[in-house]
């Protein structure tokens, strides 16, 4: 089954992904092979993980989460629906 996941690094910075084997790609990014991004952000935290009905469905998943603004980021990540219903209002220009 593939998973989305999103990791909180040292400097918070939120670095989102996607994999099959949520344990194993953990342990390689805290081994730092698994990105550049967070080899140069260690430690990281796993803060959030949702399973996907298929790699194509994950793989959209991943690309709208990164996406998204660090606000409603971390509301998903918080689970304040609310909040996030109310960032996911289109902006005005």
């Amino acid at each position: 089954m593939p998973y989305v996941y999103i990791l909180r690094c040292a400097d918070s910075a939120f670095y989102v992904g996607m994999t099959n084997d949520p344990l194993s790609r953990f342990s390689w990014h805290l081994d730092g092979f698994a990105s550049r991004f967070t080899a140069k952000r260690l430690p990281v935290e796993m803060v959030y993980i949702e399973e996907a009905p298929s790699l194509r469905a994950a793989g959209a998943r991943e690309r709208q989460l990164k996406g998204w603004t660090r606000a409603k980021k971390e509301a998903l990540i918080e689970g304040n629906l609310r909040s996030l219903h109310a960032l996911s209002r289109r902006r005005r220009r």
